[in-house]
């Protein structure tokens, strides 16, 4: 039993030193968090105790009168409801991520670096940086009409706040639902147990679908059409890779990667075509706007 002991403690300390870095940052992380936690429990305490604190002529904000109570119905007076707003601000970036054009854009690019076998070339950041400004080019006119019919209405005082989502959430779900395919929809809706016997047109399908139905069936057709589009993207440099290869056979260079040399060939073929402008043209161009 010692020895088993001593074996047992050897491989722990073992795995610990191989990690030390995953370990390092789990308890960073978790400090944090617990350090986040207490000092929102703590000025919820303090604001609990203290209800009369508030400056003169300032308004105090009230259970019926909270933004946030409106929004998510979570009003940040229990430690609890604290932390799953925190939760549901941290996965808010990823939502709008995926409820945008941003996922088929940085796919389509991460395809033609694979295909032209340049590596880290372009960076992920300067790709991630072309991706995000493309998204917004195609995206704005979807923010303008948020902004027109949700966003001025509500600062004006207008509408109330869930008025104010459900406007905001009409114009992105008609742009989801030109992405999406017919095929992609039904699908989901046969997963989710409904039923849809009416015309399959846009304006049914937004009056009578929910985010729930509408956001899956939108990224599975994302990621089809950006698959898609990889596909296409590969044949020429494919094409090169083979002649490259053949040559090489031929001249009995065997031992000469085929990737060194045609590497040269795919950049100047993708620079001589301009490349770059007839990628991002075809990727705007594919959105039905």
């Amino acid at each position: 039993m010692g020895k088993l002991s001593v074996g047992y403690v050897s491989a722990v300390k073992k795995t610990i030193y191989d990690n030390k870095r995953i370990f390092i940052r789990f308890i960073v992380s978790l400090m944090v968090s617990i350090i986040l936690i207490v000092c929102a429990c703590s000025l919820t305490a303090s604001a609990a105790e203290n209800p009369g604190d508030t400056p003169s002529g300032s308004q105090t904000v009230t259970e019926d009168s909270s933004v946030i109570k409106d929004l998510i119905g979570v009003d940040g007076s229990q430690p609890l409801e604290v932390i799953l707003l925190v939760t549901i601000l941290s996965l808010a970036p990823s939502l709008l991520v995926m409820m945008t054009s941003f996922g088929r854009i940085i796919i389509c690019f991460s395809f033609l670096r694979t295909a032209m076998q340049t590596q880290s070339t372009p960076p992920n950041m300067v790709l991630t940086g072309l991706a995000l400004f493309l998204t917004i080019f195609i995206m704005f006119p979807v923010f303008v009409e948020i902004n027109e019919v949700a966003y001025e209405p509500y600062a004006k005082g207008e509408i109330t706040t869930e008025e104010a989502i459900e406007k905001a959430g009409e114009p992105l779900k008609e742009f989801m639902l030109k992405q999406t395919t017919n095929d992609d929809m039904q699908f989901f809706l046969e997963l989710s147990g409904k039923e849809f016997d009416g015309e399959i047109t846009i304006e049914n399908y937004k009056e009578e679908l929910g985010f729930e139905v509408v956001i899956p069936a939108f990224i599975l057709s994302e990621l089809k059409r950006a698959f898609q589009m990889g596909f296409l993207i590969f044949i020429p440099f494919l094409v090169i890779d083979l002649v490259v290869s053949s040559t090489l056979m031929a001249m009995g260079m065997m031992m000469l990667p085929p990737a060194m040399i045609s590497l040269p060939f795919k950049i100047m073929l993708f620079v001589l075509v301009d490349g770059w402008q007839l990628m991002v043209g075809t990727l705007v161009s594919s959105y039905n706007l």
